[in-house]
């Protein structure tokens, strides 16, 4: 809920007190009630919350959060066979970590190799890539990557820049230099704006290096403060909007996903043992989405 990613908690818990307002806060004759704690977007404080939560509150279940979070709550799952619903994180090594782990919602390997399709199907042939140096950059990287090199085109620089206070400017400076065609760019919300408003400033929307991403660059609650420089970006956005998340004034990228979220976090309660529900529940993964020839 702070942080550098509190839009996204807030919008998460949004999500999910609005699916619990709407359907009742209680189910199988069981009582349920949302415990929160704001690990504040630090992975050692996540992982002492979540013990916190399995030994003092006793709960159920458990909603993960940010990436490195859930990477290092996922082996307490494991030691208390608690179970983990994926709410946040976008890279798929996440569910990889604890049998008692289960995704509802998306990975950056799907999103990013939908814009891959689209780049190469559109001309791309020289392109360069610029991730944050962390799990689900890399993710994004390897699977863009990955699709575009099979569909014939060629990846001149992959470049990767700290998740902490990155300075983005030599990386953009090196990539006007290698005068490439295509940019793909993955960066946490919170960073889109510099990382685009740099981008312009330095002339390269004039310079033909047309630029790409999964989506992350534009987040429904941050997108009308940010200036014209969004215009023409090229994304990949698979959240459809729901208008009953209007009552939660939050846009509903993240909202969304934790109403589906908290829809297997209370039915699930109904079901006895929980934990095998999850084990069973199995690893869902999205069939792949076409993508028009237009941007979105």
């Amino acid at each position: 809920m702070t942080g550098s990613f509190n839009q996204i908690g807030k919008q998460a818990m949004a999500g999910a007190r609005l699916y619990v307002r709407e359907h009742g806060d209680a189910i199988a004759g069981r009582k349920i009630e949302i415990v929160l704690k704001d690990d504040t977007s630090r992975p050692d404080i996540g992982r002492r919350l979540a013990q916190e939560l399995i030994v003092n509150d006793k709960v159920a279940l458990l909603l993960g959060g940010i990436t490195p979070s859930a990477l290092t709550v996922a082996p307490l799952t494991v030691e208390t066979k608690i179970p983990m619903i994926v709410a946040v994180s976008g890279a798929s090594i996440t569910e990889e970590r604890s049998p008692y782990t289960v995704r509802t919602s998306f990975t950056l390997g799907q999103s990013s190799s939908v814009i891959a399709e689209w780049a190469t199907k559109n001309g791309a042939k020289k392109i360069v890539t610029l991730v944050n140096d962390w799990t689900p950059g890399l993710e994004a990287e390897k699977t863009f990557t990955d699709v575009v090199v099979k569909n014939g085109a060629e990846i001149v620089a992959a470049l990767r820049v700290p998740l902490a206070n990155p300075d983005f400017a030599p990386f953009l400076q090196r990539t006007r230099d290698l005068k490439p065609d295509t940019l793909f760019v993955f960066v946490p919300n919170n960073q889109a704006g510099p990382l685009v408003t740099q981008f312009i400033e330095r002339g390269m929307d004039k310079s033909g290096i047309r630029l790409i991403s999964s989506g992350d660059l534009t987040p429904d609650d941050d997108l009308p403060n940010m200036t014209d420089a969004m215009l023409g970006l090229l994304l990949h956005i698979t959240i459809r909007r729901f208008t009953i998340l209007r009552s939660t004034r939050l846009m509903p990228t993240d909202s969304v996903r934790l109403m589906a979220d908290a829809r297997i976090f209370i039915q699930s309660l109904a079901m006895m043992p929980c934990t095998s529900f999850i084990r069973h529940w199995g690893k869902p993964a999205a069939p792949p989405m076409e993508m028009p020839s237009w941007p979105r």
